[in-house]
């Protein structure tokens, strides 16, 4: 079981209506773009963030099992679409609904993308259920937050 204090991971940024956050990554998930709305938002700088993980923003909450459909969809080379609870720089967290295509030129996948949106409060509660009650059944990390 995971214990945080009230200061760590309650801190949510709320990702502007306008907005919309966009990367790619290569074939193995490592960071080849991200635009300034994703910077802003996630708390990482360019520089820090091109060349890591994708998962790099990938938050404790989230089940392995969202990813491991994520990964077998892209693969299969279909669009992935789902909602995402993600990691910040400074272990505060951001809600998206992405989605995740790869890219092709001359027919030869080449690249993955995801464009990322902001979702409603109602939405971000369903899930954050949904994703406890899937953590607990395959007997993933649970949350257990400590007031000090």
């Amino acid at each position: 079981m995971m214990e945080f204090t009230q200061s760590e991971f309650l801190v949510e940024t709320e990702v502007p209506e306008d907005e919309l956050i966009i990367s790619r990554t290569d074939l193995s998930g490592r960071i080849t773009y991200a635009n300034e709305t994703f910077c802003d938002i996630s708390g990482y700088s360019q520089e820090e963030i091109i060349g890591k993980a994708h998962s790099i923003v990938r938050h404790p909450d989230m089940p392995s099992a969202a990813f491991e459909d994520l990964w077998d969809t892209i693969k299969a080379g279909k669009q992935w679409k789902g909602i995402v609870k993600n990691l910040r720089k400074d272990k505060g967290f951001y809600w998206v609904e992405a989605l995740v295509s790869g890219v092709y030129k001359n027919g030869e996948l080449v690249e993955y993308k995801s464009l990322r949106t902001p979702i409603t409060y109602e939405t971000k509660l369903k899930y954050q259920r949904l994703y406890d009650k899937m953590r607990s059944e395959k007997n993933e990390r649970i949350r257990k937050v400590i007031y000090t």
